[in-house]
């Protein structure tokens, strides 16, 4: 199944390069967990939209890099979501974390699509596991140069 993968800003003049391979990308980490990728939206926004968002649908009152709504059918396997990213925060994550802007992109991006295949990171334990499938994610990517 080809992922029907969106890209959309809204407030910010953030652009990702290379749309199509990580389309694809996308669609091979969501097949390599079993899942088929249904209708995925990466949208990039503002700061503040990304902060009102947390505030109103998680109740939290500070900046994040990401964060997902899950649409998946576990019936049927077809992974699905809306992925809100705000660029500022992950240049900044990238900064601290001595990674390419790039890089931390990616690992934001596919951190919201392992959200979307069950996985979590609420616990050490969850944390581990899914910082160990952005690596291995990352890598399929060609992005060898991941640790900090």
């Amino acid at each position: 199944m080809v992922p029907q993968v969106g890209f959309h800003n809204e407030g910010t003049p953030y652009r990702l390069r290379g749309k199509r391979a990580v389309s694809a990308w996308v669609g091979r980490c969501i097949e390599i967990d079993g899942y088929r990728a249904g209708e995925i939206n990466f949208i990039f926004c503002s700061g503040e939209k990304h902060l009102g968002i947390n505030r109103t649908y998680l109740g939290h009152d500070h900046r994040t890099d990401v964060i997902t709504f899950d649409y998946t059918d576990t019936d049927t396997g077809i992974v699905g979501g809306d992925i809100f990213i705000d660029p500022e925060t992950v240049r900044r994550n990238a900064r601290h974390y001595g990674v390419t802007a790039r890089c931390e992109m990616l690992r934001v991006i596919i951190h919201g699509i392992l959200h979307l295949c069950g996985y979590n990171d609420k616990t050490e334990k969850e944390k581990s596991r899914m910082r160990e499938k952005e690596d291995d994610c990352l890598r399929l990517f060609g992005i060898s140069d991941i640790t900090p």
